[in-house]
């Protein structure tokens, strides 16, 4: 089994490692699907470069499909409010997602593989991936970004647990999340061809869903979205190896799985300290 899973693995590692930090600040933002609106983007710019002949998984597709990352990052900075406005943001991340969706089947009817193109982008090749790739494309990528959002945590954590603190210092704080949105897009691009869209929203929402059950403390939730996003990999990873089962979706319901068995714990808790 180490043979053919410890590479699996350690995508999904490194892929929980920044995922589950950036969906602390989803859920603190309240933007659940943008992981989703983003990867579209991403979807739409890989479709457009094939249009003009860019090949899948070259250094000019990930230029093109950056490059429509950075127009939704710069949409959702926008469209951001200080208050609940009349169009809440989570319905223009929606809007994003359904037209760049509909964009991209259009683009890629019309576009050499095209099709393939936007279902490897669902599906991802994790159980396939090889050491050079995981190099290359989560390693070192995802190196930089972690330094970038060390460097920059203060301003990006204030912002997404306590933006009126950041609107009292005066703060612009629209041009600090197109910097957050646009790092965001930037390790969907590398992550969604490796983990899929499925896997990639489950490693970024439910490890910080659970995190967020017990505490609000963010160092806590760091290390509860961290421990809980790998024991459900791990076991995802053995369970798909045991029984010869798809590696991506069994790893999605095996974190399904334990955010149900986090909620009845929280449940039974609370009510043995009643």
């Amino acid at each position: 089994m180490l043979e053919y899973m410890l590479a699996p693995f350690v995508a999904c590692m490194l892929l929980v490692a920044i995922h589950a930090y950036l969906g602390l600040h989803v859920i603190a933002r309240e933007v659940i699907f943008v992981d989703l609106a983003l990867a579209q983007m991403a979807a739409l710019g890989t479709v457009a470069g094939l249009l003009v002949g860019v090949h899948p998984g070259s250094d000019m597709n990930y230029v093109f499909a950056f490059g429509f990352v950075a127009v939704g990052a710069l949409l959702f900075a926008l469209t951001r409010t200080a208050s609940h406005g009349r169009v809440p943001q989570e319905a223009i991340i929606g809007i994003v997602y359904v037209v760049a969706t509909a964009a991209a089947l259009l683009l890629a009817d019309r576009a050499p593989q095209g099709a393939e193109a936007i279902k490897e982008i669902l599906v991802g090749s994790i159980i396939w991936v090889t050491w050079p790739t995981i190099l290359k494309h989560l390693a070192l990528p995802y190196a930089l970004l972690g330094v970038f959002h060390y460097l920059l945590r203060h301003r990006f954590l204030t912002i997404s647990f306590h933006p009126e603190e950041a609107q009292r210092q005066g703060w612009r704080i629209k041009l600090w999340d197109f910097w957050f949105y646009l790092s965001f897009g930037a390790v969907i691009i590398f992550s969604v061809p490796i983990g899929g869209v499925l896997m990639v929203f489950t490693f970024l929402v439910v490890p910080a869903a659970i995190a967020f059950l017990f505490t609000r403390d963010f160092r806590l939730l760091a290390v509860i979205a961290w421990v809980s996003a790998a024991l459900a990999s791990l076991l995802g990873l053995w369970l798909s190896y045991r029984f010869d089962l798809p590696t991506g979706p069994l790893i999605v319901c095996t974190y399904g799985a334990l955010l149900v068995v986090a909620g009845l714990a929280r449940r039974f808790v609370r009510t043995a300290a009643a």
